[in-house]
């Protein structure tokens, strides 16, 4: 008998029942399984034995294993896992426990620790609104963020139970997810063997002590804003994950997630009844890959193809100009603002000071202005553009909503925390549309977040700090609906100094009238209407949406420039000017009103931050003299414009201009009966005669005809009092 090999110390089996013939038995299917660890291997390298060694040195008991592998390994086997993944993925683990004990990867062969399967897979994700009750019990992918992580629990995978009585003890596997266990009702000991007869009904105790448990958390998924149908409520799943899963990811990040949806009946006690056969869907975690599309905690990968044409691109003569007017081209003008939001979605270096201090590298910007300069469409356009962006309006946005809630689980009356709109925005921009409409304590909410880039809650026993690392574009109306030039920046200005100091560039939009620039704006936008301005900017060659993120995303990961020493020079005495400027302002315009924007060190350190970010357009390891230019030259337009949009010409502050102007209405008013005309020429020489300025006296004339006290009268040659 020696000679057919029984004598050799091996395991044979054979089938006993027709159905578990060959290959599709529980032991085939194993063999399948040990055979792709053993034997898959790319270029020599045998990538599942080596990296199931590498972790299990390091004691991290779980392997990674790619679908695409598996299925150029044995598609039918693909197949099964996907149709019948609750089946098949414990046999693939306990094939990798076989895989461990045959290569002596463990001391004790007899003690090799369960190892857990992760499966990762380069498919498309299923939107969450698409699965339905044919997707039970198969492997699905799915993408979303994270918007509650629970605290970890104890799963039993193994509860040893034991009768009360007599004393039978019996194990019972558990099934992994929400499923629970069910206790036998009768003892089913051998009376003969335990010496007791007559067990009671429900006779068996869980053993703790004895049973075996896994890590378990619970989190809740919700589908990313993009998906979301206009008008509908974004969609939530829960998720179950185990063991190595557990603790990957915090609210706020963005997922990839392939799991096994399952479902369970979440009404236990359910006093009603009825509805039995009704089940709460939920997904089974087996595999999670956190989303790495510029969120800052995963890293994109890019093709060298990408590269090559983001280097090629970064190089070009005159980009600077071509992205910012990439931005919202369907809008005319607004240069220095299009060149303000590419900065804003570069974003300047984020810096760890050796103290453990934290400086931010994101870009705050405000635009305030008069209604129809197309703010809204350009905070729309910006959400579409940054790799992660949120919109929100001021007038619908609590400060819960905006920062985090504490919410309690209905099912285990713990709270738990949700993150609003500036944590999920976390490594993207935040665009709030009618800033000023915001409640007051809902806009000190975002004082930190836009600082500190934090936000701390402390709320029904939860004290936490939540991460914000979110750029602000926020858009404004002055206080009187349009911006009111009688009046001073303060005056329309309706925010505090501790707000605006924290926006790095803000922009005073007004619209102007001018003949000839209306003209150029009509046309602009007739074409728009016409399409044939699309075609024109397909000539142009401007750089499409997609593109745009992809080249975002990958400067943000590749580079981080700092200052050079020329640089931080010219910036030091720029800083000492500005100051002197505004303080010079102050003292001009009296001491009991200062200027609306103060100038403060964080307005030094957004300069900072602009030639960064414009250093990092261009893959400059640095920031050179020429980028501190150009920010300057960019702070300049916008926030010392608004600083110093408070003087005219010729006069030391606007609270005098506005004297002198209401004194001149009141001598056009004594001056001119109701119903009397006279040369609008003669008028004017009058009033400069007695010493007005020629500035405030078209002013005055031009309030009296809007308020129509006034009108012109034959060609604008002469004005005629009404009878107001």
């Amino acid at each position: 008998m020696a000679a057919f090999g029984w004598d050799a110390g091996q395991v044979f089996d054979t089938a006993v029942y027709p159905n578990e013939s060959g290959e599709d038995s529980r032991a085939g299917i194993e063999k399948k399984f040990v055979e792709f660890l053993r034997t898959f291997r790319i270029d020599n390298v045998f990538l599942y034995r080596d990296q199931l060694r590498q972790n299990l040195i390091i004691k991290q008991y779980f392997l990674e294993v790619d679908m695409a592998h598996l299925m150029s390994f044995d598609e039918d086997l693909t197949n099964q896992v996907k149709e019948k993944p609750a089946e098949y993925l414990p046999l693939f683990e306990d094939a990798v426990k076989t895989v461990a004990k045959q290569n002596n990867y463990f001391a004790d062969a007899n003690n090799v620790p369960d190892c857990q399967v992760m499966l990762l897979s380069n498919a498309n994700p299923l939107p969450v609104r698409l699965l339905d009750a044919l997707s039970i019990s198969k492997l699905v992918r799915l993408s979303g963020i994270i918007i509650s992580a629970s605290t970890l629990a104890a799963k039993a995978t193994y509860v040893q139970i034991m009768c009360r009585s007599c004393r039978h003890v019996k194990v019972m596997p558990v099934n992994s997810g929400f499923a629970g266990v069910q206790l036998p009702r009768k003892c089913d000991g051998d009376p003969e063997e335990t010496g007791s007869k007559d067990c009671p009904l429900d006779p068996y105790v869980i053993v703790h002590d004895k049973s075996k448990f896994v890590d378990q958390q619970t989190l809740k998924l919700q589908e990313t804003p993009g998906m979301v149908p206009v008008g509908e409520l974004p969609r939530h799943l829960l998720l179950s994950a185990d063991r190595f899963l557990t603790n990957k990811v915090v609210p706020g990040t963005r997922v990839t997630v392939t799991g096994i949806f399952s479902i369970f009946s979440q009404n236990q006690n359910n006093k009603t009844g009825g509805a039995v056969a009704v089940r709460s869907p939920y997904l089974r975690v087996v595999g999670m890959q956190v989303d790495v599309d510029g969120n800052g905690r995963g890293t994109r990968t890019f093709t060298e193809e990408e590269e090559d044409e983001f280097l090629h691109l970064s190089r070009k003569e005159g980009l600077y100009e071509e992205f910012s007017s990439s931005i919202a081209p369907s809008i005319y003008g607004h240069a220095d603002i299009k060149k303000a939001i590419a900065c804003l979605l570069f974003g300047g270096s984020k810096k760890i000071l050796p103290d453990g201090m934290r400086l931010r590298g994101d870009i705050n910007v405000l635009l305030l202005g008069d209604p129809g300069t197309a703010k809204s469409q350009l905070l729309k356009f910006v959400e579409k553009v940054a790799p992660i962006g949120v919109y929100t309006s001021g007038k619908g946005s609590s400060a819960a909503g905006l920062t985090a809630s504490v919410i309690r689980d209905p099912s285990s009356r713990e709270f738990y925390l949700e993150g609003g709109a500036m944590v999920l925005a976390d490594g993207g921009v935040v665009c709030i549309d009618e800033f000023d409409k915001m409640r007051e304590e809902d806009r000190v909410a975002i004082h930190e977040a836009m600082e500190q880039q934090t936000i701390s809650i402390a709320k029904a026993g939860i004290t936490t700090i939540l991460n914000s690392r979110t750029s602000v574009l926020a858009a404004a109306n002055p206080v009187f609906g349009r911006y009111d030039d009688m009046k001073s920046p303060g005056e329309n200005i309706d925010f505090q100094s501790t707000i605006l100091s924290r926006f790095d560039l803000i922009f005073i939009v007004k619209d102007e009238h001018n003949e000839g620039r209306d003209r150029t704006i009509a046309r602009h936008v007739l074409q728009v209407h016409m399409n044939t301005h699309v075609k024109e900017r397909e000539a142009a060659g401007d750089i499409d949406i997609q593109k745009m993120r992809s080249y975002i995303s990958y400067c943000k990961t590749k580079c981080a420039p700092r200052l050079t020493e020329e640089a931080a020079k010219k910036l030091s005495s720029h800083f000492v000017e500005m100051r002197s400027k505004a303080r010079s302002m102050g003292a001009t315009s009296g001491t009991s009103q200062k200027s609306a924007v103060p100038i403060t060190v964080r307005q030094l350190e957004a300069i900072i931050r602009i030639s960064e970010s414009l250093a990092k357009l261009q893959l400059h390891p640095v920031a050179t003299d020429s980028h501190v230019d150009e920010a300057m030259r960019l702070f300049n337009h916008s926030t010392m414009d608004a600083v110093q949009s408070g003087l005219v010409e010729g006069f030391d502050s606007r609270s005098k201009f506005s004297e002198e102007v209401m004194r001149i209405e009141e001598q056009i008013r004594k001056r001119l009966m109701p119903g009397s005309k006279v040369s609008l020429r003669v008028v004017k020489d009058e009033l400069i005669g007695q010493d007005y300025s020629p500035v405030a006296v078209d002013r005055a004339i031009d309030i009296l005809v809007r308020r129509d006290v006034l009108q012109y009268t034959d060609r604008r040659m002469r004005i005629m009092r009404t009878m107001v």
